[in-house]
């Protein structure tokens, strides 16, 4: 564990931006975010693009669902700003270089998307990253996929339950931590907790010093932080 708990913004920084918006992203980096959180899906044509979401429903002015449209399509719908929905090289390339951690989300628990792994991996590896990137998912089978493809990155498993023996889980499943929606104590494991919003959750995560907090205002978060 490190002694000084990282901060992802998660989605961005939804207090300010639309979630997942390039915007978001620019801002965060641009105040020196320790790192960013967001979600992955594949187009029609098979485009990885960021969104939380199966469907666009909710964050554009659009409806169906992701897989239904290809990334051409998907251009013409816009985020409550403006802005088009991300796609996930836009985003590599706003933060080439740049000292940011990314946690990039599989959202493969609902729909699985053919070759979304290899896709993904093949982009993250044309990046200039500074830092490894840590792959998580609902699906442990996409980060078994990752794992295959590419055994040097970082994988982390995602639940809202508590996990019976995390050390020997991680070591069984290949994975480098745990992303949970509690905090558990555990020793090797990196552990990632969200979504957390509360100051006064975010003083005790500090205190236990998790490896990450995942926020939407990561600004509250790292104020907490400084005097924690």
């Amino acid at each position: 564990m490190t002694s000084k708990s990282l901060i992802y913004g998660h989605r961005g920084v939804p207090v300010k931006f639309p979630e997942n918006s390039l915007a978001g992203f620019a801002y965060a980096v641009d105040q020196k975010i320790d790192g960013l959180e967001f979600d992955v899906h594949l187009t029609k044509d098979s485009v990885p693009v960021i969104m939380h979401d199966e469907k666009i429903d909710r964050t554009t002015d659009g409806q169906g669902k992701i897989s239904d449209y290809t990334y051409a399509e998907l251009r013409q719908f816009s985020l409550a700003n403006g802005e088009p929905v991300p796609s996930l090289k836009e985003l590599l390339d706003l933060v080439s270089g740049e000292p940011v951690h990314l946690n990039l989300e599989f959202k493969t628990d609902k729909h699985y998307y053919q070759g979304i792994e290899r896709i993904v991996l093949r982009l993250v590896h044309q990046a200039d990253l500074v830092y490894p990137v840590v792959f998580s998912s609902f699906n442990l089978h996409s980060l078994e996929r990752g794992y295959r493809l590419d055994p040097s990155q970082k994988y982390a498993f995602l639940s809202a339950a508590h996990i019976g023996n995390p050390e020997d889980f991680c070591a069984s499943e290949h994975l480098e931590g745990l992303h949970l929606e509690h905090y558990q104590a555990m020793s090797t494991v990196s552990e990632r907790v969200w979504t957390v919003d509360d100051p006064d959750e975010m003083r005790q995560l500090f205190d236990k010093q998790v490896s990450a907090v995942i926020t939407n205002n990561f600004e509250l978060a790292r104020d907490v932080r400084a005097v924690s």
